[in-house]
């Protein structure tokens, strides 16, 4: 009876705690996810130009095919000019604790926002967007206008808008309430001037709000703690930079890195900010067809004047494989007229996979992957966490990643050796235990020794 009893109380139990436990695991989910969202906010001084999407659910992520569909009407059928009010951090939770309580604009650090949402014929808010398609969208509307950063009468005006992580709730505001002046500025010339447009407000990653008000003085952090002075909050890790992306008709390579770093002598330059979620990134010098791929990155003032970096693929048909491979044969180096070339024809993967390595270098203690042509060279380049596709690409997004690591690892290799080592030597002993021979004749102490006997 007891039994039966405890085994009721458990079952209840376990009733009870797993449903608790899927709607935890799905908070942990949707908490992760909307870390990677940023919110874009669209209007225009044309009438119906785009229809919102169908079945949208509470929380759902517009994905980068969802956003060009929002924005291929309005490029086609709207104002060629378009502004794309491009802020470096913007979260939804910007609008909710900045923005005004209960309707009220005067405490509002978006009051000019709000004024030409309502003023706008037409607008729509998307709270929670990929950030890599918002953080591309300045590649994209410069390919859909037909525009260059040279042109002297662009139709695409791009101002950038800064964001704080200061101590400081009010600084924060304030800077804030300064990005929503110059919006408030450039559309009020613009309705003066009578010129039409449509408008895009988003970021390049999240700034998590939640994050910063923790580090407020005297915060919510400090106070569940009780009040411990030695407590100081950790930042919050800041999301990954989108990959490098070089499209023509659409994208065409895809190139990314945790850590880009260039050495030349004793001078070393960390390029993973000027070259991973950059829209300003030259990359006029590279092409794309078929069975060619040049990824070629230009930056300014990096060792001279000009620092060209290129990485050259090729796509072949192998006919062991019965498959196409590709592989990075060169990483080639142009500054001040000269040209160094590193071989990287280890770089390889089916052409239908990316490839992707922990350490791309020409260190010998990284595996060297990077080696200098024809001789050693004064230049040294790092690559962590390496990922490249230049074919096959689907939907703008890396294919499955063809790892350069080895299914035998040395540490695995010396388990085999040794296990190998102990099986022979646990085999040489059983084979001489069971060839033991066991005396057959004894000596008889009444008679004459065994020896005697075996000697006549």
């Amino acid at each position: 009876m007891l039994i039966l009893m405890f085994r009721g109380s458990f079952q209840a139990s376990y009733s009870l705690l797993f449903p608790l436990l899927l709607l935890l695991l799905a908070l942990l989910l949707a908490t992760a996810a909307a870390e990677q969202q940023v919110p874009l906010v669209l209007w225009s001084s044309s009438r119906d130009l785009w229809v919102p999407l169908e079945n949208a659910h509470e929380g759902h992520i517009t994905t980068d095919g969802q956003l060009a569909s929002y924005l291929d009407p309005v490029l086609e059928k709207g104002p060629r000019n378009v502004l794309l009010f491009l802020q470096e951090k913007l979260s939804i939770e910007d609008f909710t604790t900045y923005g005004g309580v209960f309707g009220s604009k005067q405490n509002s650090a978006f009051s000019n926002l709000e004024n030409a949402l309502e003023l706008a014929p037409s607008s729509l808010i998307l709270p929670s967007v990929d950030w890599y398609a918002a953080s591309t969208l300045t590649s994209y509307l410069m390919e859909k206008l037909g525009l260059k950063l040279s042109d002297t009468l662009p139709a695409l005006l791009l101002p950038s808008l800064p964001y704080t992580t200061s101590s400081g709730l009010m600084a924060l505001k304030e800077v804030l309430t300064g990005n929503d002046e110059v919006i408030g500025q450039v559309m009020n010339t613009l309705r003066a001037e009578g010129v039409p447009y449509t408008a895009i407000l988003t970021a390049v990653r999240p700034s998590r709000v939640i994050g910063d008000l923790s580090m407020v003085s005297g915060g919510l952090g400090r106070h569940l703690l009780g009040e411990h002075e030695d407590f100081k909050p950790e930042p919050p890790p800041s999301p990954p930079l989108p990959p490098v992306s070089y499209n023509d008709t659409e994208p065409r390579i895809l190139f990314w890195a945790q850590n880009f770093t260039v050495a030349y002598n004793n001078e070393l330059r960390d390029l993973t900010a000027l070259t991973f979620g950059n829209p300003a990134l030259n990359l006029s010098s590279s092409s794309w067809n078929s069975s060619f791929a040049q990824l070629a990155m230009t930056y300014e003032n990096v060792f001279g004047p000009l620092l060209t970096i290129k990485l050259i693929l090729n796509n072949r048909l192998y006919p062991v494989s019965a498959r196409n491979w590709f592989t990075m044969d060169h990483l080639e180096i142009h500054v001040n007229n000269s040209v160094v070339v590193f071989n990287s024809s280890h770089i390889t993967a089916p052409s239908i996979y990316s490839f992707h390595c922990e350490y791309v270098s020409t260190e010998r203690s990284k595996n060297s992957l990077l080696v200098a042509l024809p001789s050693s060279s004064a230049w040294h380049v790092t690559f962590q966490d390496f990922q490249i596709q230049a074919f096959n690409l689907s939907s703008g997004n890396f294919s499955y990643a063809s790892d350069c690591a080895s299914f035998f690892s040395p540490g695995i290799w010396m388990g085999l050796v040794s296990s190998l080592i102990m099986l022979f030597i646990f085999t040489y002993g059983l084979h001489m235990i069971l060839h033991l021979k066991t005396m057959d004749r004894f000596d008889d102490h009444k008679g004459s020794t065994l020896s005697t006997q075996l000697m006549s």
